[in-house]
């Protein structure tokens, strides 16, 4: 069917929601418009969907959150008896219009739902789907995406994202479904009426505030610390969860950015509510300036991730990457629970691909095994499972990825920024009460262990033709791979779609033993890298950079002449 006729189609049944019949018919005449909604179909992709809200096949509304839903719901009946679900959703634009829509096919098809009250952080709906036994997860969330997005994430019933096997079975069945003629749904209050929708109880919010609260190491201090922070939730799901769990290990003095207090899905002071971002940070910022903290805390719309931000020499504020941050959080773990004696025997520490190598110095150190994994928490969260699976999950220590998410203990199965953000805090005021700086701590890190320098950056591709683009990109490099990058010679050259890792130098082949990819990574000499991918939630090609010097301003100058080189060899 060409997208006029789907057009047409959607005229005529798209009849449950006024917002999209008025879109409708407002590009009525508008080819371009009409093309981008319906071009393609809104895939259901190994995280779930993300999209841009509005009609249309190739957007986020709740013809195709139904769609998605019918398809998963099948796969649930299919793999168990007497399944159940649990669901939650953040503060986005139509984020509990959605999360009604799946919950209504879910009861229509069988499947109990139990569903937060309120918008609540995605771990919580990671904890919930395995505090209640349940067979599946939904969260509705497009994570720090700016606010025309909306996005589904769908979780297995060990409160991981779905696994690369199991998200091929429900696509296979979502793209069996006609959007309008296969989906079974049921209104959300009657659902609940007949009890096939239930409200996910306060014991359950409870005990994971106890299990967050259980892997402190130093919170007795925290209190008389005197740390003082400042924090914005982004307009997001942080503020409670993070609020109450700062002040239970002592921590007082909160000042919260009063602009992005409080939900809000348009994030009008923030575009890209993005803690990655400095820009995101901007009000926070300007906050410090008249507090003065000794941190500025911000966490994602969805609260899985969080940025840091503490004061320089200089009486501004610096902010840290996501890599130094976890590479503290490491040290800092490792470092008080041998002098504690709360280590477990043969600890686990596990990073994507793509963070920082500093992690297997400071693993080393304290005899720490590293396991590598894909990117995406959800590979670290398979790896925690395993554990689990032979009574060995206190061997997780620490898990983390570059992009500001972070765990530590196997409570939930994904990155968690309310637990980050407690040990942050915590880490912070145990380092004061040493008479350390975080910057000082992480100077102190860099003298132990060498200076990396690492930096991603994306190139967005909107609409087909940007999909096209980033296919030709990886493709030109997967079959032209550079002799050097910046002046650094290339001597490694990783395919993870081929699954093969080889030695330039030698001409040595190897196979690469994690799930196919496509990710390309260029290893160069003195320990610089380049890697590349396409996101698998946004129209965009991610590059992450590593540069390594003897100081970090030698290391960030040839981190900056990476970037400038290979953005010139993608065309970008």
């Amino acid at each position: 069917m060409n997208v006029k006729d789907l057009y047409k189609l959607w005229c005529e049944n798209a009849v449950d929601d006024e917002d999209l019949q008025r879109e409708l018919k407002n590009i009525e005449n508008d080819e371009d418009a009409i093309n981008d909604s319906f071009y393609r179909e809104l895939e259901f992709g190994t995280g779930g969907l993300r999209g841009v809200i509005g009609a249309g096949t190739n957007r986020m509304n709740i013809y195709t959150v139904r769609r998605a839903t019918q398809g998963f719901a099948d796969y649930i009946n299919d793999a168990f008896e007497n399944p159940s679900v649990a669901v939650s959703y953040d503060s986005r634009i139509k984020s509990d219009v959605f999360a009604k829509a799946a919950a209504g096919v879910f009861a229509a098809n069988g499947i109990k739902v139990h569903i937060y009250s309120e918008l609540m952080p995605t771990p919580m709906l990671s904890f919930a789907v395995r505090a209640l036994k349940c067979s599946a997860g939904v969260m509705v969330t497009a994570s720090h995406n700016p606010s025309k997005y909306n996005g589904y994430k769908a979780y297995g019933n060990d409160g991981c994202q779905l696994s690369l096997s199991a998200s091929e079975v429900v696509i296979q069945k979502v793209n069996k479904l006609d959007i309008f003629k296969d989906v079974k749904t049921v209104d959300f209050d009657k659902a609940v009426a007949d009890g096939m929708i239930e409200y996910i109880e306060n014991d359950v919010i409870e005990d994971y505030y106890k299990n967050v609260l259980a892997q402190g190491i130093n919170t007795k201090l925290v209190a008389d610390s005197g740390l003082k922070v400042v924090y914005t939730p982004l307009n997001g799901t942080g503020n409670k969860p993070v609020r109450h769990i700062l002040d239970v290990i002592g921590i007082k003095d909160v000042t919260v950015v009063p602009e992005q207090e409080n939900p809000d899905g348009n994030f009008t002071t923030c575009p890209y509510p993005n803690p990655e971002i400095r820009e995101a940070l901007e009000l926070g910022l300007k906050l410090c300036d008249k507090v003065k903290p000794d941190l500025l805390l911000a966490t994602d719309p969805d609260c899985d991730r969080v940025g840091i931000a503490v004061p320089d020499e200089n009486g501004g504020y610096v902010l840290f990457s996501g890599n130094e941050v976890g590479a503290m959080l490491l040290e800092y773990i490792c470092n008080q629970r041998t002098k504690l004696g709360t280590m477990p025997k043969d600890p686990i520490t596990v990073k994507t691909i793509v963070t920082t190598d500093i992690i297997k110095k400071i693993a080393a150190k304290y005899g720490v095994e590293v396991i590598e994994v894909l990117t995406g928490f959800k590979f670290i969260g398979e790896q925690i499972g395993l554990l689990e699976k032979k009574g060995e999950e206190n061997r997780f220590v620490f898990g983390y990825e570059e992009s500001y998410g972070y765990l530590a203990g196997s409570y939930v199965r994904d990155k968690d920024a309310v637990i980050a953000s407690m040990l942050i805090c915590e880490m912070a005021a145990y380092y004061r009460t040493q008479g350390i700086s975080l910057l000082q701590a992480r100077e102190n890190m860099y003298k132990e262990y060498g200076v990396f320098v690492h930096t991603q950056h994306s190139f967005t591709f909107e609409g087909a033709a940007g999909m096209k683009k980033m296919s030709d990109i990886m493709t030109n490099l997967r079959n032209n791979v550079p002799e050097e990058i910046a002046g650094c010679k290339v001597i490694g050259f990783d395919d993870y779609q081929a699954s093969v890792s080889k030695n330039i130098e030698t001409g040595a082949e190897t196979e690469i033993l994690l799930p196919k990819s496509n990710v390309l990574a260029f290893r160069l000499t003195d320990g610089a890298g380049v890697i590349i991918r396409p996101s698998g939630t946004e129209p965009k090609i991610k590059t992450y950079y590593t540069a390594t010097g003897d100081s970090e301003e030698k290391a960030a100058v040839l981190e900056s002449k990476l970037d400038t080189e290979f953005t010139k060899l993608i065309g970008c």
